[in-house]
């Protein structure tokens, strides 16, 4: 039977991910995937000192976790054997123009659209409500990605490159997620490894099932993405809580029932709360935002 349409986009990257199954990530120990010479070289040549407990309590290795790009701290982290200076500088060149762009249509594109929408919000008038929602969705998905390649792909491999960092995998393919489990599997892979370490496999080891380990996953991440709205913007709202909480029934029923008869409907799912449900978040911010602090908005 010939596979689906998605299943073939960008097919090489997952046989190739799921062909280095059985290799194990360099552990805490950092010899399982190193082969050592009589001279204490490793095989690519260059030498490689590992460090074991407690000769990591001291101020480098402090620092070094510090700045590397990673959640999950490791006694051996992987290290390239040189900085590639090319590589280095075209990732820092991106960042700083990147930055730039960002920064203007911000300013130029999605503040008027802002600005706007005050009135429609304040009325509740919910057709204009709608036209500046997918007037905001436009710049706002355009630059949500720009925002990604900036930091996950410039950004990192930038202090990643400095920092001989050799794990690379910041992200995955998640562009072509077919179900909304895979795109927040593989969307910011720090993240994911750090609450599959630290959280997600303790509450399970402790004896909690799966899906309860699950909610409590989504339910600190929700916590952290309300925490990183309201301080900066001095208020308190739920908007980005109660989304984040609100992609485990959203998954649940994606990913397990209507996926079942339509097999594209998985990533039209993921491509949608995308475009649609942060731009409606941004504007019920800015709209408390700017009644606490300005009142009555004017008329536009």
């Amino acid at each position: 039977e010939t596979p689906t349409t998605p299943s073939l986009v960008n097919l090489w990257c997952r046989q190739q991910r799921a062909s280095r199954k059985h290799h194990r990530r360099r552990s805490s120990s950092g010899a399982d995937q190193i082969t050592h010479g009589s001279n204490g070289r490793t095989t690519n040549g260059h030498l490689t000192k590992f460090v074991t407990y407690p000769d990591n309590l001291n101020l480098y290795d402090i620092y070094y976790f510090i700045f590397v790009p990673t959640l999950c701290y490791e006694l051996n982290f992987p290290r390239s054997s040189r900085i590639r200076k090319r590589f280095l500088f075209r990732r820092f060149l991106e960042s700083l123009l990147l930055l730039q762009l960002i920064l203007a249509l911000a300013q130029q594109w999605i503040v008027p659209i802002m600005e706007n929408s005050l009135k429609p919000f304040q009325e509740m008038n919910f057709p204009a409500m709608l036209e500046r929602l997918l007037k905001l969705a436009v710049p706002n998905i355009l630059i949500w990605l720009l925002a990604f390649y900036w930091f996950f792909h410039s950004t990192l491999n930038t202090f990643a490159e400095l920092l001989r960092f050799a794990d690379r995998e910041f992200y995955r393919d998640w562009w072509n997620a077919d179900t909304v489990q895979y795109f927040w599997q593989n969307w910011n892979i720090p993240v994911h490894r750090w609450c599959l370490r630290h959280l997600y496999k303790p509450l399970v080891a402790s004896g909690m099932s799966k899906g309860k380990a699950c909610v409590m996953v989504f339910l600190l991440s929700a916590f952290f993405h309300e925490y990183l709205v309201s301080v900066p913007l001095k208020m308190f709202r739920v908007w980005a809580f109660f989304g984040m909480l609100a992609q485990v029934p959203f998954a649940f029923v994606i990913d397990n029932i209507f996926r079942n008869r339509y097999n594209n409907l998985g990533n039209m799912a993921v491509w949608i709360s995308l475009i649609i449900g942060q731009p409606l978040a941004i504007l019920m911010y800015y709209h408390d935002y700017y009644i606490i602090n300005y009142g009555t908005p004017r008329t536009l």
